[in-house]
């Protein structure tokens, strides 16, 4: 099995609004936001980009299978709805990812073949029902204020 790894760097811009760099010159920065009354909620927020990154996935690895199997895809659409609740201590979670794809495609044989096979060589929604282990380091650099003595 090849273990690969990637390193993206987050900044904080002001108040909970932060700029993603992707350390590629391929990749555009993106800006991401907290909802208001928090943020602006004029970007997408990390719940947002967690939806899409399943959505994205999973019609990339159903395009990818049908083109495999020589089916004409020519178009493809998704949904995806996603709940967040509460959960005991109050703490909001996303709790439900429902992805809706609808692909326009030319063999309804091939399509339901790929139906079958397709969620399992999608790296996020695999990785978000398996449960991936996050750790978190703090390394804190401190300023004096010029009041404190």
């Amino acid at each position: 099995m090849q273990e690969t790894e990637f390193v993206l760097s987050v900044e904080l811009i002001e108040n909970y609004k932060f700029r993603v760099r992707f350390g590629s010159d391929k990749i555009a920065d993106i800006i991401v936001d907290e909802p208001a009354p928090l943020g602006s909620g004029t970007y997408p927020n990390a719940g947002k980009l967690l939806a899409a990154a399943v959505g994205s996935c999973l019609c990339a690895s159903l395009a990818f299978c049908l083109r495999k199997a020589r089916a004409e895809l020519k178009s493809m659409a998704a949904e995806v709805r996603t709940t967040v609740k509460r959960n005991e201590k109050g703490r909001l979670r996303v709790t439900e990812i429902n992805v809706k794809i609808a692909p326009e495609v030319n063999s309804e044989s091939k399509l339901r073949r790929c139906a079958d096979i397709f969620e399992d060589f999608c790296i996020v929604s695999q990785s978000v029902r398996n449960g991936i282990p996050v750790r978190v380091n703090i390394n804190p650099l401190f300023y004096r204020e010029e009041n404190d003595h």
